[in-house]
């Protein structure tokens, strides 16, 4: 197994199981750092309610077939078995009951431990070759040796986070394999062993990768709203348009930062802001009251005016927070204190037309750096859709972020890391 991550811990179990004596080598001297890392260090491993439609990349009936393997339902009862109990929120989301992504991690390394599972920490695999021989094992991995983190991290400054396929490094080992599980991920957080390497072995064996972007990172912008309404947050709607084509809409909460935009609204729309690169002018809009449309506001306008005292600030303050309704407003050049019925109708219009579709000066993305997954990765229809493995490599089992898939925020990567790993883990097992 080579990735210390959900998918590799997830499939060196599932192999161990199976009656296999398996390896996980991890590149990073410190095994499980994303997960560690994710939703806020409070992991949200899986969701309520999953699906082929809440992931985005390759084949849906490969996705929804993975997923129906071991679905959200068994991915709970399994953790809950490794002593992680769970809670569910009312987004959906479930959380460790500890609020602590410790809690997963340290019951995986158990679980490992328990099932003979062997961690090798910072052994960065940089070549898969076959053994020279027609007998097992058929696979051999070459392996650089990392001390410390502090050596890991300046092996990725030299290589360069997104570069691939990699340089020529001459392993310190190799170690003999009969199969081989590459849950290496994709580009996100790189400095902490998700840094392109996977793809170049990937590669080396033949794989062609659709080309990997950020996602679920945070959006940049120049807009002057962020630095008035930093730390302001809502529940917005975002539409992305390109080449005048509407490409991508994303709902839920949304936060003003000083860098940009961010929340999962703006998260889940930066895997699109990627993809449309080229496709012409990059056009994002916001609607602030995502249930409202222009009649349905101009209605509720006219009928809150029949009260000569009602203000524009009182009315767009039942449902906007008031710095954001006073920005609007001088957006717009409405007076905030003006009765409703003194407003002239084309300023109510531009008013009313920027809750509900203001244009958004976004810039990019922070990138990989930030992003908690990579879009892209090695195409579906280049693996076994029943076992994950290789069509181009026998014996070779990919699972996880490597993969052309990547799920929206709130569990649903976590959830693909283990139907993928059980899935890879079985069958390499055997």
């Amino acid at each position: 197994m080579v990735g210390a991550g959900a998918a590799g811990f997830t499939a060196a179990l599932r192999a161990a199981e199976a009656g296999a004596r398996v390896t996980l080598l991890n590149a990073h001297p410190r095994p499980g750092l994303k997960i560690l890392m994710s939703g806020g260090t409070r992991c949200n491993v899986t969701h309520a309610s999953v699906d082929e439609r809440d992931f985005h990349g390759g084949s849906r009936a490969v996705v929804r077939r993975i997923l129906a393997a071991f679905p959200a339902e068994a991915s709970r009862a399994w953790l809950e078995s490794l002593g992680v109990a769970l809670k569910l929120e009312p987004t959906g989301k479930y959380f460790p009951e500890t609020d602590e992504a410790r809690t997963v991690l340290d019951a995986l390394l158990a679980a490992c431990e328990r099932a003979g599972v062997t961690i090798r920490c910072g052994a960065r695999a940089v070549r898969i070759e076959r053994a020279p021989r027609i007998v097992p094992p058929r696979w051999r991995i070459g392996i650089q040796n990392v001390r410390d983190a502090a050596a890991f991290g300046a092996a990725v400054a030299a290589q360069g986070a997104t570069h691939w396929p990699l340089p020529a490094i001459e392993p310190d080992e190799w170690i003999e394999a009969d199969a081989i599980v590459l849950a290496t991920g994709g580009l996100s957080f790189p400095r902490t062993g998700s840094d392109g390497t996977g793809y170049a072995l990937a590669e080396s064996l033949g794989h062609t990768l659709v080309p990997p972007v950020p996602a679920l990172t945070p959006l940049t912008s120049s807009d002057p709203l962020c630095e008035k309404l930093q730390g302001v947050t809502l529940e917005v709607a975002l539409t992305l348009r390109a080449g005048g084509h509407k490409l991508a809409a994303t709902r839920g909460s949304f936060l003003f930062t000083h860098f940009g935009y961010s929340g999962p609204a703006a998260l889940d729309l930066s895997r699109h802001w990627h993809r449309a690169e080229g496709e012409g002018e990059r056009l994002v809009s916001t609607s602030f009251l995502p249930d409202e449309t222009e009649a349905t506001l101009l209605a509720s306008w006219l009928e809150a005016s029949r009260d000569p005292r009602a203000s524009v600030r009182r009315y767009l303050g039942r449902a906007l927070p008031d710095r954001l309704a006073g920005e609007l407003c001088s957006e717009a050049g409405v007076t905030p204190a003006a009765a409703l019925a003194q407003v002239e109708r084309a300023r109510r219009a531009a008013l009313l037309r920027l809750v509900i579709a203001r244009p958004m000066q976004v810039t990019g993305t922070l990138g990989y750096e930030k992003a908690e997954v990579t879009a892209g990765g090695v195409a579906l229809d280049e693996v076994n859709p029943s076992t994950l493995e290789s069509r181009k490599a026998s014996g070779v089992f990919l699972c996880g972020e490597i993969l052309d898939v990547e799920g929206r925020l709130g569990g649903f990567n976590f959830q693909w890391s283990w139907s993928s790993g059980t899935v890879a883990g079985r069958a390499a097992g055997r």
